[in-house]
């Protein structure tokens, strides 16, 4: 799966605080008085914009390159996680029926994997990556 370090733009305003956007991803928008606190929003705007893709099952955007000293943002290890499986599935042309079907679970438990404000257990992620033939691969960086 392509890298979920997507690119942000972030600007001072003029009428004081900081505006974040995402050049790949127009949904996500942010703002804050302090930067660093800009910075931190950028995370769940990331996110709650990456769970509209998955709510309406549309391909994930790609992350584009970072122009020279841009900064990136990424969603959380475990929303990465889901949304590598979630990409595999759509790659692979599988419904969460079907995922469903396969890990012996039922329906609505799939519908929580991918919901990305639900705090789902790794060993669930995992079991769905095998079904898919994948896996979680942890690095610390």
């Amino acid at each position: 799966m392509a890298g979920l370090d997507f690119p942000i733009v972030l600007r001072r305003q003029p009428e004081g605080g900081y505006l974040v956007t995402f050049p790949d991803i127009p949904e996500a928008v942010t703002q804050a008085d302090d930067a660093g606190v800009a910075l931190q929003r950028a995370v769940e705007a990331l996110e709650t914009a990456l769970s509209f893709y998955v709510d309406e099952r549309r391909p994930l955007p790609v992350a584009g390159m970072p122009k020279r000293g841009q900064r990136t943002v990424r969603p959380s290890a475990l929303e990465c996680a889901k949304l590598g499986v979630y990409q595999a599935m759509l790659e692979q042309g599988i419904r969460k029926s079907e995922l469903a079907r396969r890990l012996g679970w039922h329906l609505p438990q799939v519908d929580r994997l991918f919901d990305l404000q639900h705090a789902s257990r790794l060993d669930q992620i995992e079991c769905a990556a095998r079904a898919l033939g994948k896996r979680i691969d942890v690095l610390v960086a």
